[in-house]
């Protein structure tokens, strides 16, 4: 009965016209930078950060969730039509999707994209119903021990699921962890790490760091790369699939809504790892493997639903626990600091709405979703032809304006050039930016919990291991790191993420 209590609060503060409007636009603008390759969910999440500051806390992360979510639906029709993923997670729906559209089923290949990811987004959103709240009474009874080791499964699992070299992983966690020390010692109140610059006192600015390593970088690897764009499939007919098509595409979304619903919660996995382990799943159980990259419904079906399922359910490690499970939830994170929330299993109790709110608003995103993404195919695919040259100048001008309006501070505009060098720099060393992100924004709250668990303990390192939760959680992190160096599951590894690539 409390879950249906709760939904009902959740429902109500969802459906407010306000929170209505910033969820359409949120999906909207998701579906947009989705269809646009080369810009992705965690740049522009990145880049609105500064706005959601002047907004109602729950409408700002109404919006940052819509536009996560509505990124994974803008990716697929982009995959679909002209063979180029707008998202990463979209990547594996464009070897069957765009096989269906040349054969003239662009439009049954684009609706089962759409009715695969709604159904995945819906049984998703209920899991985390379900599912929060248990965890959240778990949570409360964490203390500093317990939430430390905690944070260091986290980053521990964002190295063992990151792209590439797992050396490179966790240099990036370490660098992120040592970027988060800069500013005011929190217990002493000496700088530390500051250069001697006033402005570092308070720390580096989240917005600053997420721009520019996201951000910016980005839009400098693009311009490298910029490619002449060509819209192969004209014209896209019906939108309505065969019934020999809706029978092949069941199996595949349940399965791929059960992978992506499990994957999710991983930290450094989500989306794009669920979508590739569909993709794999079905290969193997089809009946018709030889049917795969020439036009296999499943193979559409699949990873559509496990992506978008895995988007879903990566936040319930944030509103539980608040762990960012990857580089979005760790600019969620970001928001719901700028607003004055602090990330955790208080805010289920101390702010019912917003905690609600944000699970109720994903069913209505994804039901816009399904209304709005398919009339609007045509234009979605117009807006390919803009040239990226146009569109950077505005990118820029817009981050550079969002972030100044923080804190007025054109300092800050100095950092965001300064990191979106050194994420362009990443790049080329191909780092992934993303555990270092997670290192920035769990290094504060490690250190914390480290030191009030040290002096709970009177200086005992032993507590993190003679109190069970922590010392299981621990195991679980050495476990992960073992698993992971093990020469067969790394050779498998560096399989997968070459495939994906």
């Amino acid at each position: 009965m409390d879950l249906l209590d709760n939904l009902a609060i959740g429902f109500v503060t969802a459906s407010s016209l306000a929170n209505l409007f910033f969820c359409l636009i949120g999906v909207l603008l998701g579906t947009l930078i989705g269809v646009l390759p080369g810009i992705g969910a965690t740049a522009t999440i990145a880049m609105l950060l500064p706005i959601t500051f002047q907004l109602e806390p729950v409408s700002s992360l109404i919006m940052l969730a819509g536009i996560y979510y509505g990124a994974q639906y803008g990716g697929s029709t982009t995959a679909i039509l002209i063979n180029m993923p707008g998202e990463s997670s979209s990547a594996v729906t464009a070897i069957d999707g765009y096989q269906m559209a040349r054969k003239g089923k662009a439009g049954a290949a684009l609706a089962i994209a759409a009715i695969g990811s709604f159904f995945a987004g819906t049984v998703s959103t209920f899991l985390v119903a379900i599912f929060a709240p248990p965890l959240t009474a778990i949570a409360l009874e964490f203390g500093a021990a317990e939430y430390f080791s905690l944070m260091v499964v986290g980053l521990v699992s964002s190295i063992a699921l990151a792209h590439g070299s797992i050396v490179k992983a966790l240099a990036m966690v370490v660098l992120g962890l040592l970027l988060g020390l800069v500013g005011t010692d929190i217990y002493s109140g000496t700088p530390r790490f500051t250069l001697g610059i006033r402005e570092y006192a308070d720390g580096l600015n989240f917005v600053a760091v997420a721009v520019g390593v996201f951000g910016i970088a980005e839009i400098l690897r693009n311009l490298e790369n910029e490619r002449t764009r060509s819209v192969l499939i004209a014209k896209v007919s019906s939108l309505m699939p065969s019934k020999e098509d809706f029978k092949r595409m069941i199996g595949p979304v349940l399965r791929g809504t059960v992978i992506g619903s499990a994957l999710g919660i991983l930290p450094g996995g989500g989306a794009i790892l669920a979508a590739f382990a569909s993709y794999t799943v079905e290969k193997r159980v089809s009946k018709n493997p030889e049917e795969f990259g020439h036009g296999a419904v499943a193979g559409v079906a699949g990873p559509e639903s496990a992506n978008n399922a895995g988007a879903q359910t990566s936040f319930i490690p944030l509103l539980t626990l608040g762990i960012p499970a990857n580089p979005v939830m760790a600019l969620m994170i970001g928001a719901m600091i700028i607003q004055g929330i602090v990330p955790g299993p208080n805010v289920a109790t101390e702010q019912p709405a917003l905690f609600w709110g944000i699970i109720a608003s994903m069913w209505i995103g994804n039901l816009m979703l399904v209304i709005l993404n398919l009339p609007l195919i045509g234009l979605w695919v117009k807006l390919l032809t803009v040239p990226y040259y146009v569109l950077f100048p505005i990118i820029m001008a817009f981050c550079a304006i969002g972030v100044y309006s923080v804190n007025s501070n054109v300092f800050d505009l100095y950092a965001v050039a300064f990191f979106g060098f050194i994420g362009y720099v990443l790049v080329k060393l191909r780092c992934e930016p993303a555990p270092l992100l997670l290192g920035f924004v769990l290094g504060p709250l490690l250190e914390e919990n480290l030191r009030r668990a040290m002096i709970l303990s009177r200086g005992d390192p032993t507590t993190f291991v003679t109190r069970p939760i922590s010392a299981t959680l621990l195991f679980i992190a050495l476990a992960v790191l073992i698993v992971v160096f093990l020469p067969s599951v790394k050779k498998k590894r560096e399989e997968v993420f070459v495939e994906e690539d």
